[in-house]
């Protein structure tokens, strides 16, 4: 038992480790051959915030262990929703832009209601069992280009101002070989988090939708949690809480959508209750924007957001 905390730790550290270089090397190598910043930031970047989740899944789904799939995306979610952005919140009230107000974060919204439209097979088919099917994941996987050619086509607008992303310099030769090394750590890091997370399920009687929506969801986290206060710490507040949003959009269109192509994710009843608070946090930071002065995120809001994953946290630990 031991062994499998101490090798799930190292898988963690390995898992984020590999995606921070991947994204770095990327990033130097497309530049390199000339591809504007804004689109750097856009893709790769974007992808290296929630390549531990997708790295995860991947293993996951290939192994069969459809509940940390789901577990980690809405776990990961709910977490960044209501634990990242109420950590920020706290830190220094959260000042939202007019695009990340009246289409990020709606189409996050979206990306949440969707999940239970289509794990909702009853609805659409009488006495069907609950899954995301392969055709669910194509759905899924048509909205997340939607949402990149947009992203794209906004921020290449003459005059629109957008956040640039600092990119380190690389030779092709180095890039490459960073691209490997952070290649290497994803898999072996992902796939130590996958078996030893289902071992520590095991030996602690707990089921692998708790395990995925605690300690596997908050650990692929890391890397938004780290963007986001680092944001906040240099009062780059729209890069902090777009960072959030677009990984919940990220998550659901994309790595969720892939996910259920590879295998077919099944819906057991307490799944319901996991996507409604996917549900609810997204709803509650659209109508949190609007509860104050201007368009912004207050403390006490925050707090409220915190308190409120603590006692989901609490609810799934006492339920297990």
């Amino acid at each position: 038992m031991i062994l499998s905390i101490v090798l799930l730790l190292v898988g963690f550290v390995v898992l984020v480790y590999g995606a921070d270089k991947l994204v770095d090397a990327a990033s130097g190598l497309a530049l390199n051959y000339g591809i504007p910043n804004i689109v750097i930031g856009l893709t790769i970047v974007a992808f290296g915030t929630s390549a531990p989740e997708f790295v995860v899944n991947i293993f996951a789904s290939i192994s069969g262990s459809s509940e940390i799939v789901l577990g980690n995306i809405l776990g990961s979610n709910i977490f960044n929703a209501l634990g990242i952005l109420g950590i920020c919140a706290v830190m220094y009230p959260l000042t939202v832009k007019s695009n990340t107000t009246w289409i990020e974060i709606p189409m996050a919204f979206l990306a949440a209601i969707m999940v239970l439209i289509l794990a909702s097979d009853f609805l659409l088919n009488s006495g069907s069992d609950d899954f995301l099917s392969m055709g669910d994941g194509l759905v899924m996987l048509m909205f997340f280009i939607i949402f990149i050619v947009y992203n794209i086509t906004l921020a290449m607008k003459p005059g629109e101002e957008s956040d640039t992303v600092e990119v380190n310099k690389y030779t092709t030769g180095q890039a490459v070989l960073w691209i490997l090394i952070g290649l290497g750590g994803l898999i072996l890091g992902g796939k130590l988090i996958v078996d030893n997370a289902v071992e520590l399920a095991i030996n602690f009687g707990l089921s692998e939708r708790v395990i995925g929506l605690t300690i596997v969801s908050i650990g692929t986290s890391m890397p938004e949690l780290a963007t986001s206060v680092a944001a906040v710490r240099k009062k780059k507040l729209d890069i902090a809480i777009g960072n959030v949003v677009g990984s919940n959009i990220f998550n659901i269109f994309f790595i969720l959508g892939v996910s259920a192509i590879i295998l077919p994710v099944p819906i057991s009843e307490p799944n319901f209750t996991d996507i409604w608070m996917n549900i609810l946090g997204g709803l509650l930071l659209f109508v949190f924007i609007f509860t104050g002065k201007g368009r912004r995120l207050e403390r006490w809001e925050g707090v409220l957001m915190l308190g409120l994953y603590v006692a989901y946290l609490a609810a799934l630990i006492l339920n297990w």
